[in-house]
């Protein structure tokens, strides 16, 4: 009887443990059949003329071919899915808040009578303007210290900016009078380039593209400064707005010394005509309130974002359109108005609400 572990037939020869060892050395496995090179053709291939009895067999099977193909398409499939996502990304990167739109009031002030010739105007006589400076040392900063979440040196930082965009926008010459304004430009937030570039573009007085809002600026065809000199009297302030914004509010009134350019004058309305004579300076005061705002990253970029300007200037006619440039009556000029005296110098009222006399009262010797 057979045991447990053999066929019922006995030991199959050919095979360790048979009767036959002369091939036992000799073992044809799987993965030996698998690598074999030649493989025996069908009896149908075979029935050709120049059949073999074998053939080579190619180290990549049919079915090889097909994964890599396959693989390879994949790798491509993945690799246009991320280039198009890439481009087309649907979750994009949040774009940087925008800053807010300036909103700007204009003020005329017409003159009380003829408008005076600069040497004789009272506004310069007696102590009239005594506490006035000149120039940028009229932009006084205030006594700087720490404010809730921003530091001394932020404060001082924030102050500095804003006195940097004060004497930018009223002082500098060339934009008073040369339309240079890349001094003003620099200064401001990249999110108001495009209102700022409109307002000069396309300067109209509807609350937002005055470029007299942005900047005091004469027109240079019809006026220059007699007097580089600019008296300035006014105050800064600063506060918090949140723990991430910073507010400096400013309220100055500025005196310029102008000009004509030609040697004719001709006045408005009911005014004389000075012909053939040097054209006599007079003196154009403007009024300006500002409300500038600063984040920690404009402060780090040196710059602000306008929020509010409001201007009160004059001698001007009450019907004039000064969205573009400041266009002065000159010294012997006249303009009829209807309306109460305002006082460019009383920091303590608001700015008016709509054509006022110039009438420079007690408040300037305070």
């Amino acid at each position: 009887m057979a045991g447990r572990g053999d066929p019922p037939e006995g030991t199959p020869q050919g095979v360790p443990g048979s009767g036959d060892d002369e091939y036992g050395s000799v073992v044809f496995d799987d993965s030996f059949v698998r690598a074999a090179r030649i493989q025996e053709y069908s009896a149908r291939e075979r029935m050709g003329v120049a059949a073999r009895a074998v053939r080579t067999r190619r180290p990549w099977s049919r079915g090889a071919h097909r994964q890599v193909f396959f693989l390879v398409l994949l790798i491509v499939l993945a690799f246009c899915t991320a280039v198009y996502m890439g481009v087309r990304h649907p979750y994009q990167a949040p774009m940087p808040p925008q800053a807010q739109a300036l909103r700007i009031t204009l003020i005329p002030l017409a003159p009380q009578g003829s408008v005076p010739e600069a040497a004789a105007d009272p506004l310069f006589t007696a102590d009239g303007g005594a506490r006035s400076r000149v120039g940028a040392d009229g932009y006084t900063l205030p006594a700087v210290h720490a404010i809730a979440d921003f530091s001394e040196g932020e404060v001082l930082q924030a102050l500095t900016i804003a006195k940097d965009y004060l004497v930018a926008s009223s002082l500098d010459p060339a934009a008073l009078t040369s339309g240079d304004v890349r001094g003003v430009r620099e200064l401001l937030n990249p999110g108001q380039l495009d209102q700022f570039d409109q307002s000069l573009a396309r300067p109209v007085d509807d609350g937002q593209y005055a470029a007299t809002g942005w900047l005091v600026r004469f027109d240079p065809a019809r006026y220059a400064l007699a007097d580089q000199q600019v008296l300035v009297q006014g105050t800064m302030t600063v506060s918090e707005l949140s723990p991430d914004a910073i507010v400096v509010s400013t309220d100055h009134t500025l005196v310029y010394t102008v000009r004509s350019t030609t040697t004719t004058a001709t006045g408005t309305r009911a005014g004389a005509a000075l012909h053939g004579r040097t054209p006599r300076a007079s003196h154009f005061t403007v009024r300006r309130r500002l409300q500038l705002y600063f984040t920690r990253d404009d402060l780090q970029g040196h710059e602000a974002e306008i929020l509010q300007v409001a201007v009160e200037a004059g001698p001007l006619a009450c019907t004039a359109d000064s969205a573009a440039y400041f266009r002065p009556l000159l010294a012997g000029q006249t303009a009829s108005a209807q309306a109460a005296g305002i006082d460019p110098y009383d920091h303590s009222r608001p700015v008016a609400s709509g054509c006022g006399l110039l009438n420079p009262g007690p408040s300037r010797r305070r």
